[in-house]
């Protein structure tokens, strides 16, 4: 399953996932701190969504969301 998620309150746009089977395939960020967006997408590859999920959901960086926070939303469209 393929996802384009449009992000809200965070620096970056858009974030595309893959997931199969429940398990995070890839994630790309567009725009935002592109270190931080690589690294987080680096660490959740081969991780079951709804792990992913628990452990970014509500990480506040500013306008009480997050790169994180944001990625937990939009993997909560897919595990819904």
């Amino acid at each position: 399953m393929e996802l384009k998620f449009k992000t809200e309150g965070t620096c970056a746009k858009e974030i595309l996932i893959k997931v199969n089977g429940g398990i995070i395939e890839s994630v790309e960020f567009i725009s935002g701190c592109k270190g931080n967006v690589q690294g987080i997408a680096q660490l959740v590859i081969g991780r079951p969504v709804e792990e992913v999920i628990d452990r970014l959901k509500g990480i506040e960086c500013r306008n009480g969301t997050s790169c994180p926070d944001q990625l937990a939303k939009a993997l909560s469209d897919v595990s819904a």
